[in-house]
């Protein structure tokens, strides 16, 4: 079948699709790379006319148009998945909030918790010729949003990579409401932060311990992705990947020959992956190529899915962590930074796999607005802050100074080994915390 006509009679611009749009709407932006871009536009210019319109979307890779109106929050609300740095400085005007979840249950959220999107606006690769358009790198929870949307407008950009993966990866154009030419903006770029010593001390760690036939994933930020360069530049052979996000390492992995994915015990030979985002070489190696599986992420951050992988190695970041074990990933106090992710997920499904390993990798110490520096290692979370990882789930903790296993230890052992891996400054403070709080032995050594 010919799909031509049929796409030709749902072309609009759009300025004329965003008319679908009423005060009081749920409107869903996708994902990441995959948020709007031209209609993003035309609604900004829409929104004055408009009340009480609530925006879903999350990693925000650019300021959006509606950001930028005239007294934004009279007008909208924005609520984010997961906050990049442009979406937090919109949710402190007031304007936006965080909505909480574990990453792996936001298609269930839609389908169960929601239930009913007003209208879904989301930016796809253009159709093939079969009539179907792909999600490009964020398969995500896309076609959730899509099974509940009331009103589905695609806006096509040329530059979106067609990426395969098997399962709700894409939308075909009988789904569709309306479509519409985009400017065919170049995806947005996420570059690497180069690797600090502290970084680089880290990696080293946790590259020691990874084996070969592993199954890697790899959180957002700079030490997992220092991690994945000296993967690259290692011994390692016959790789897997298994992951929550696909980053610019992973590929540098995969053109060193490191990456076959022969060992995995579910998708063999693939690369599985809810969401992309990084430089053009990222996109033009997840283009059209089938080693990379696009997935939901109700499948990729599956704790049972993740357990079925032997030997597989979950890296991840976090703001700190206290004597008991309890990792925040996502807070400062009462300020959400990020969010929770699919940390948690990767965190319990590595510790059940054959020979798995979950990795918390940060820094002993960061500087605070006045200079000081200050520990990451705490006796206690501050006022607020989210616990991410629950203590029972956190297994290894790795700074620049060494690395230990939670898993098994008692309070007064937990706080000795965490101690031990402390900026060596902070230390005697910490062990006089520790006996505060009753979880320190006068036999304890560190």
């Amino acid at each position: 079948m010919d799909y031509t006509a049929l796409y030709q009679s749902k072309l609009t611009t759009a300025e004329e699709a965003v008319k679908v749009v009423k005060s009081g709407d749920w409107v869903d932006y996708g994902w990441c790379v995959g948020t709007p871009d031209v209609l993003d536009q035309a609604m900004a210019k829409r929104l004055p006319e408009l009340h009480d319109v609530n925006f879903r979307g999350g990693v925000l890779m650019r300021v959006p148009a509606i950001y930028q109106i005239e007294d934004p929050a009279a007008h909208m609300t924005w609520n984010s998945w997961h906050m990049s740095g442009i979406e937090r400085k919109f949710i402190a005007t007031g304007a936006g909030f965080y909505a909480s979840m574990r990453y792996s249950e936001l298609p269930r959220f839609y389908r169960e918790n929601i239930g009913h999107v007003d209208v879904a606006m989301l930016q796809v690769a253009p159709m093939d010729a079969h009539g179907y358009f792909s999600f490009g790198p964020q398969a995500s929870h896309l076609r959730a949003v899509c099974d509940v949307a009331d009103k589905i407008i695609l806006e096509v950009n040329e530059n979106m990579p067609r990426c395969l993966g098997g399962m709700e990866d894409c939308i075909h154009i009988s789904e569709v409401d309306m479509i519409v030419q985009g400017d065919n903006a170049p995806m947005p770029q996420l570059g690497s932060v180069p690797a600090t010593d502290v970084d680089r001390k880290v990696a080293e760690l946790i590259v020691a311990q990874i084996p070969n036939g592993a199954c890697l994933q790899l959180g957002i930020g700079g030490m997992p992705n220092t991690v994945g360069a000296l993967i690259a530049e290692s011994d390692l052979k016959d790789l897997g990947v298994h992951t929550e996000m696909y980053v610019d390492a992973f590929v540098d992995i995969a053109m060193a020959g490191k990456i076959n994915g022969s060992k995995k015990m579910i998708d063999r030979g693939r690369q599985a992956y809810a969401f992309a985002a990084g430089t053009q070489k990222l996109y033009d190696y997840l283009n059209d190529n089938p080693q990379c599986a696009s997935v939901p992420v109700d499948y990729t951050n599956d704790v049972r899915v993740i357990a079925q992988i032997d030997n597989f190695i979950s890296i991840n970041n976090a703001v700190d962590i206290d004597l008991y074990g309890q990792v925040n990933a996502e807070s400062a106090g009462t300020k959400q930074i990020s969010g929770t992710g699919g940390q948690l997920d990767f965190v319990m499904g590595a510790y059940l796999s054959n020979g798995g390993k979950s990795f918390i990798c940060l820094s002993s110490t960061f500087k605070q607005k006045d200079g000081t520096l200050a520990s990451r290692i705490r006796p206690t979370l501050s006022n607020g802050s989210i616990v991410t990882d629950p203590r029972s789930a956190t297994q290894y903790v790795v700074t620049e100074y060494g690395m230990v296993n939670l898993k098994g230890k008692s309070s007064w052992e937990r706080a000795e080994a965490l101690i031990s891996v402390a900026h060596p400054d902070f230390r005697e403070q910490l062990i006089k915390d520790a006996e505060k709080m009753g979880i320190w032995k006068r036999t304890n050594k560190i």
